[in-house]
């Protein structure tokens, strides 16, 4: 199975591909979407160069499945708005790209759980464990890495998730969502 990992940003869009067999991960490609090309306050233009890059990695390399960072809420909310519309993009190029490439989601603490080892690790760990991990000769960017976190997260955790769901319905439960003004 070929997993494409997106870590959506404004102005660098990470991606890394690896390929899954069984528990052995290989590296297949990993890089950056920059928008510097556009002015810095032309969002149309930045939303676009995101959206066509995203296709054109999936085009390129044919995944069978992509996972992208859901985004968390900044101390500044406007920075959280711009990167939600990154997001959007990197999503929206992703699913018109093929009727048949899933998508699955997850957040910057489960990746760095899931490959560090505890929520808060730095970028730096990441990026040392995805060398490890993916057998890497030298340390993959900031943003590839991860992306390719994203992807070894998939690898790991998707076939729980998808054995999960055949036992039965996996549904949030929307009475618990909101308590005391907080959502969990």
């Amino acid at each position: 199975m070929r997993i494409l990992g997106i870590d959506p940003g404004l102005q660098v869009t990470g991606f890394g591909v690896i390929d899954v067999d069984g528990q052995r991960l290989s590296y297949v490609a990993s890089g950056t979407i920059k928008t510097a090309e556009a002015p810095r306050g032309d969002l149309p233009q930045r939303i676009r160069l995101i959206f066509e890059g995203v296709r054109e990695v999936v085009a390129t390399y044919q995944p069978d499945t992509a996972t992208v960072e859901i985004v968390f809420v900044n101390v500044n909310p406007q920075s959280t708005l711009l990167l939600g519309q990154a997001r959007g993009a990197a999503l929206a190029a992703l699913v018109s790209s093929s009727s048949t490439l899933g998508v699955c989601e997850y957040t910057a603490l489960q990746m760095k759980k899931a490959i560090v080892g505890h929520g808060h690790a730095t970028k730096d760990q990441v990026q040392a464990m995805v060398q490890r991990l993916l057998q890497l000769p030298v340390l993959p960017g900031k943003d590839a890495a991860d992306a390719l976190g994203l992807a070894i997260t998939h690898a790991h955790a998707g076939s729980s998730f998808a054995a999960l769901a055949q036992g039965g319905t996996l549904n949030r439960k929307a009475h618990a969502q909101y308590r005391g003004g907080r959502s969990y």
